[in-house]
């Protein structure tokens, strides 16, 4: 699908790491994007250094509500025809720790946002989606299997490797791959797309509170390139799927052949 000035792109978690690089790259092609972040996110920053057609939404991803305003915020910018929910949690935790038995509010916590905050983002934007046209060719001519819209959801290596401690995590996560297919097979006669990226270690807030020296041998474990992923090569994926037509149903590990281990 070819980004226009009539494009408008709602991002999750927007005001920082993945889902920030993302916003910038989108706007930076051409597309108004909506930060749908929380309200003492960085996402009112973020909105205010991209200037024209970028607009800040404070955004609770389990609230239907929240997330309505931002849809109808990117209806009054132009045409919703991409949402990417970057919008997670990784409260760490074991099934049984020093502390006792993992706490079910916790966990229940971290699927409400990472899991079904996602499936909410996805519903509300592709309920607002199917009243586009379909997009046309790239030279401006009718085409009957063009899309309506692109959405893509965030998963992580954690919901294939997950590690001691992230029993929460990888669950919500796992579940985000398993949505993926059936998504997409729903919405395919709507001409929607639904894709997933599951990226590995990559350089982000969750992160950012690490040693230098912790930082340095998570990337070393990486295969190849040996470094932490970094959130703009996350958004060019992102760019690269929008692009695509033929990318649909399909979860793309972005972790440089990434396998984690147990710890």
């Amino acid at each position: 699908m070819k980004i226009t000035q009539h494009t408008v792109a709602l991002i999750s978690g927007a005001g920082s790491g993945l889902g920030e690089a993302t916003a910038r790259r989108l706007h930076a092609d051409g597309a108004a994007v909506v930060i749908a972040d929380l309200p003492n996110s960085n996402g009112q920053a973020v909105a205010d250094d991209l200037g024209e057609r970028a607009l800040f939404v404070p955004t609770d991803v389990r609230d239907e509500e929240q997330v309505r305003q931002g849809v109808n915020a990117a209806a009054e910018l132009g045409e919703l025809r991409i949402a990417v929910a970057c919008a997670g949690v990784g409260t760490p935790g074991r099934v049984l720790g020093k502390h006792g038995v993992h706490a079910l509010e916790k966990y229940r916590t971290v699927i409400d946002i990472n899991l079904v905050g996602t499936f909410n983002l996805l519903r509300l934007a592709a309920e607002a989606m199917v009243a586009n046209e379909p997009s046309p060719t790239d030279d401006g001519a009718p085409d009957a299997h063009g899309d309506r819209g692109v959405i893509v959801m965030t998963a992580s290596a954690a919901a294939y490797d997950g590690q001691i401690g992230q029993a929460a995590y990888a669950s919500s996560k796992g579940g985000i791959v398993g949505l993926t297919l059936p998504a997409a097979r729903d919405l395919a006669d709507s001409h929607i797309r639904v894709m997933t990226i599951a990226p590995g270690t990559m350089e982000t807030p969750m992160l950012a509170g690490l040693p230098e020296a912790a930082r340095e041998s998570l990337g070393r474990v990486v295969p190849h390139p040996s470094r932490l992923g970094r959130p703009s090569e996350y958004a060019a994926l992102v760019e690269h799927i929008v692009a695509n037509p033929l990318l649909n149903g399909e979860v793309i590990r972005l972790d440089g052949a990434l396998r984690m281990p147990p710890k």
